[in-house]
């Protein structure tokens, strides 16, 4: 015999979307029938009335993913879940036509009206993950270049270097070909594909290409959203994607918008598909104090500074974009073909090119801003990781690349960390614990710096793991804040002052 409480699930998650409008009053049986088909019911109460008041959607979803796996619809593993979840939460997800029609007829009132909208859709239908992300751990160190932000990342795994790699040379022929394709918008999912029923994507044309519009569903930020190219093709950082990255500042005001690096090791960690990532967030490095301004030759209309900040950065600043893309192009071009083996900056070795540059570009009133981070993804014996990248000695708290995110000062640490500080903050108290290999001789540091107090404990270890994640992005500086370091970048911008 059917369950009862079922038929109030359903009942109740079918008002609640009348009620917050995301089902219209005039699909409600359509929407009833829909949930009945995904959980296999034949014998459903049509006398059920809503309950008073309205439990959350989420709530409601949840009962109803339970049913399916008490009732053996889907087994009990996170990706059978998803997929039941995501089919049920398209049921409050319009049709992706109707989702960009609503948005740029928003984006006529305003543009932060139809980003917010679009934000909010994508979070009531769970395609952002606000419950996951809820889990993860932030707090900030104070560094001699500012406040750093720093987050473990509980909602979503960081990929190895492996699986970055694999992915970077994965060859065309599954569907969706990766995580990013458009392909992705609707799709069911299966155990080697993310659920995706109720993700939609804004077409967003840039210079006669079609891109995609997005936000991530594990996000880092507030508003972390993803620009991505209909078409499948690499990750290239060219005079085109500066181009790009200005119009959309243009297209979207209220919003700073990055590109990875294109080489591997200071890219970030999808090269196989162009795209970048932006938001409405301020990031540590947008408050870095100026280092000193340049007089860039040829370019008399663009204010140029050097920020104190641990990557090499040039900022960039005009009211015409135009000669900030031109200053910018000026500067990546002879940098990428630029070596100084003193600091040991090879623009070319076996064949392979080393020089390349992260960009972020926002608006400053109507002012355009564009950062350029100069990266060199260099191997040697030494550092086989990278010379410019994480040195093994911080490797325990973060060795996966440094890319856009963490130039911007915001770091994002792996899950494990969670469960190793603790270890840690045990051994220092004197306590039972299994410390990590890879953090002993760390451990052993702190300890010297007893003896602790439980209250104070993991303060103690987060400025610790803070002092880590700042000397993580100063490996991943080219030119480092020394004076032989400084020297050796004013060899490179003595190229473009007067």
């Amino acid at each position: 015999m059917q369950d009862s409480s079922i038929d109030q699930v359903i009942r109740d998650f079918v008002s609640k979307g009348i009620a917050a409008h995301r089902i219209h009053s005039l699909d409600e049986r359509y929407a009833i029938n829909h949930l009945l088909g995904l959980l296999e019911i034949d014998v459903y109460d049509v006398q059920k009335i809503p309950s008073i008041p309205l439990p959350n959607l989420l709530d409601s979803l949840d009962r109803m993913v339970g049913y399916a796996v008490e009732k053996h619809l889907i087994t009990d593993v996170p990706e059978e879940i998803e997929i039941m979840e995501a089919q049920i939460m398209e049921l409050i997800t319009p049709l992706p036509s109707e989702v960009n029609k609503r948005f740029w007829m928003h984006y006529e009132e305003a543009p932060m009206r139809a980003t917010d909208e679009f934000y909010r859709l994508s979070q009531d239908n769970d395609y952002i993950k606000t419950r996951k992300i809820a889990r993860n751990k932030h707090f900030s160190f104070d560094s001699k270049y500012g406040k750093l932000e720093i987050t473990i990342n509980l909602s979503k795994p960081e990929k190895t270097r492996q699986q970055m790699e694999a992915a970077r040379q994965s060859e065309s022929g599954n569907y969706p070909i990766c995580a990013l394709c458009m392909e992705n918008e609707g799709y069911r999912g299966r155990a080697d594909a993310a659920a995706r029923s109720n993700h939609r994507i804004v077409r967003l044309p840039l210079f006669g290409e079609n891109w995609g519009f997005q936000y991530s569903p594990y996000s880092y930020y507030n508003e972390h959203c993803i620009i991505l190219s209909e078409e499948h093709v690499p990750m290239h950082v060219n005079e085109g994607t500066i181009a790009n990255l200005l119009e959309i500042v243009t297209i979207f005001p209220h919003y700073f918008i990055g590109s990875n690096a294109g080489l591997p090791i200071v890219g970030g960690s999808i090269l196989s598909h162009e795209h970048y990532q932006g938001g409405r967030h301020s990031f540590p490095m947008e408050a870095a104090k100026v280092l000193r301004t340049l007089t860039l030759g040829g370019f008399p209309e663009v204010e140029a500074e050097i920020l104190y900040w641990p990557l090499s950065v040039i900022r960039l600043r005009s009211n015409n974009r135009n000669e900030v893309a031109a200053a910018a192009c000026a500067i990546m071009e002879e940098w990428q073909q630029y070596s100084d083996p003193q600091v040991e900056i090879l623009a070319e070795s076996s064949g392979g090119l080393h020089n390349a540059v992260t960009l972020i570009a926002r608006r400053v009133k109507e002012a355009y801003e564009l950062d350029v981070v100069l990266r060199n993804n260099r191997t040697t014996e030494s550092f086989p990781d990278g010379i410019f990248h994480p040195h093994p000695d911080v490797q325990h708290i973060k060795k996966e690349n440094i890319g856009l995110i963490e130039v911007l000062g915001l770091a994002i640490l792996p899950p494990r960390l969670e469960t190793e500080l603790s270890e840690v903050a045990d051994y220092l108290l004197g306590k039972t614990a299994v410390v990590a290999s890879y953090h002993r001789e760390w451990a052993e540091v702190l300890k010297q710096q007893g003896p602790f107090e439980a209250e104070s404990i993991m303060e103690m270890i987060h400025e610790a793991v803070g002092e880590k994640f700042l000397r993580v992005i100063e490996d991943a500086g080219v030119y480092k804040q020394t004076p032989e370091g400084q020297a050796a970048f004013d060899r490179f911008l003595s190229t473009f002052e007067k």
